[in-house]
């Protein structure tokens, strides 16, 4: 009879272990997806019955007729999209500059974002509001920028604040930073201008970093909040995270349409990381060396 040596058994130890951890994780997804799919007689009934008696899709029907949930969901996924293609195209450029360019105060500069970094979003809530609102010529205001709304009720309002934000520029510093000087030098010798030394023969080498900061972009602005609550009034306007709270209501939770809801919500990362799963784990790992 063969026996395991201690080295095979910390190995069985630790994907046991993690097989419970993963367990647990899972939990609260599990019990969503069986909450929309269970009657609504059995939703709050206790002991928990982890398997329904049987299976309706009442909830996802529900969900779509309570609150437009088809227009929030399409707000949402332009307000991610276009979120992303901003942050993806102004931090790389911001990026390469800060890595890769010698200028005055670079350096500063890199120090004031790494700053800015450390101040939490929601302190820039209000300061960005009027910001928005007193734009000068926009939305009715005069060159002062009084008189109208500026770009609040816009989805110019969540697009443009993080159109470039400095996690984003730090990360692609970070990565174009990690690259070798000498494919710039090189291509400068054969005559390349600086943008196509950036978008052709730098831009492919961060691939992954792209796709992870696509996903993290994508996701903050889809999961986004509190910035569609207080920039955009219109009804028309809401978002997806706004049509889930809407099933909470008078001390009330319509648990079946919010599960329902929030599974739906999911499928657009899910998705995407999906698509983009080989090129995110490469940018996790990456080390600047390619081979």
């Amino acid at each position: 009879m063969s026996h395991m040596k201690p080295k095979h058994w910390r190995e069985a130890f630790l994907y046991l272990i993690s097989i419970v951890v993963a367990l647990i994780m899972l939990m609260p997804f599990i019990w969503s997806l069986v909450t929309s799919l269970r009657p609504d007689e059995e939703i709050i009934k206790l002991p928990i019955q982890w398997i329904p008696s049987r299976i309706t899709f009442e909830h996802y029907k529900q969900a779509f007729e309570l609150v437009p949930f088809a227009l929030y969901f399409k707000n949402s996924f332009y307000l991610a999209a276009m979120g992303t293609l901003f942050n993806l195209v102004f931090a790389s450029l911001s990026g390469y500059a800060l890595a890769k360019l010698y200028f005055p105060a670079r350096d500063l500069i890199f120090k004031i974002l790494l700053s800015a970094m450390m101040i939490p979003s929601v302190v820039t809530l209000i300061p960005t509001f009027f910001v928005l609102k007193h734009m000068p010529f926009l939305g009715g205001n005069d060159i002062l920028g009084a008189g109208g709304d500026g770009l609040l009720n816009t989805f110019w309002a969540i697009i443009l604040p993080g159109a470039s934000g400095s996690f984003a520029v730090f990360m692609m510093r970070q990565f174009f930073f990690a690259l070798p000087n000498d494919l710039q030098e090189v291509s400068r010798i054969e005559g390349a201008g600086e943008f196509r030394i950036f978008w052709n023969i730098y831009v492919p080498l961060t691939k992954p970093a792209l796709a992870t900061l696509g996903i993290f972009t994508f996701q903050a602005g889809w999961n986004s909040f509190l910035g569609p609550l207080i920039y955009l009034n219109d009804p028309k306007m809401k978002t997806i995270q706004q049509g889930l709270a809407a099933f909470s209501y008078n001390k009330h939770v319509d648990f079946g349409p919010l599960m329902a809801g929030a599974l739906v919500s999911i499928l657009p990362i899910l998705i995407l990381f999906l698509l983009l799963q080989r090129y995110f784990v490469q940018g996790i790992a990456f080390t600047g060396t390619k081979g």
